[in-house]
């Protein structure tokens, strides 16, 4: 009977995980990109300048971004957690750093780069909201588990990666906007990207409510 009942938890557990690292391919997928073009010589262009101009921040977000939404799906996973709950504590020391790194270096890139054509006010505003967003839950959820309340810990720590994963949901609000209607404008592009991050986040109360 133990067995049986472990198999469909297994099969919860990879479906969790495949689900959550195919979100992450896509921004991890346009990071190397970046960082091939940062570290290759590609020519400087209107759209890449403020990158080559001061690299750093942008190269910091992408590795930390990356490695945070990768390892972060294995924190996810309600059986895996359960049976290396060692492995998650170690994974969750190095979480918080990186998820911080990454909802930072977003905002000093918000703050200071150029904005591209097609942004404009309304997304800059968002990108405010979401990013302390992000840095709020992560800080919020290691102070939960300092003070051992793991249900405050386990949904303050969904929340940061919910929205640390929203470059990857963004791509699926885009695709079909741009596919059926074209680029999308300024206001349109602003509020697709807010999709993003508010698809997760509903996504994201519904797991924390789960008993």
């Amino acid at each position: 009977m133990a067995t049986t009942t472990a198999a469909p938890k297994k099969h919860k557990d990879w479906r969790i995980l495949t689900g959550l690292l195919l979100l992450c391919a896509f921004p991890i997928f346009a990071g190397s990109l970046r960082l091939a073009e940062l570290t290759g010589g590609a020519p400087i262009t209107p759209e890449n300048a403020r990158f080559f101009a001061v690299p750093v921040p942008v190269i910091v977000h992408i590795i930390a971004a990356s490695l945070f939404c990768v390892m972060g799906a294995f924190q996810f996973a309600p059986g895996l957690r359960r049976r290396r709950l060692g492995l998650h504590r170690v994974s969750g020391r190095a979480l918080v750093p990186l998820g911080l790194a990454a909802a930072l270096s977003a905002l000093w890139m918000t703050f200071f780069y150029p904005s591209p054509p097609g942004d404009g006010p309304l997304l800059f505003a968002f990108r405010v909201v979401f990013g302390s967003g992000m840095a709020v839950a992560l800080v919020l959820g290691t102070v939960a588990v300092l003070r051992r309340d793991i249900r405050r810990h386990r949904a303050w720590m969904i929340r940061g990666y919910a929205i640390g994963m929203g470059a990857g949901t963004q791509v699926l609000t885009h695709v079909p906007w741009a596919l059926a209607f074209g680029a999308p404008g300024e206001l349109t592009h602003a509020l697709l990207m807010a999709a993003g991050w508010v698809i997760n986040l509903v996504v994201a109360e519904r797991v924390i409510r789960q008993p």
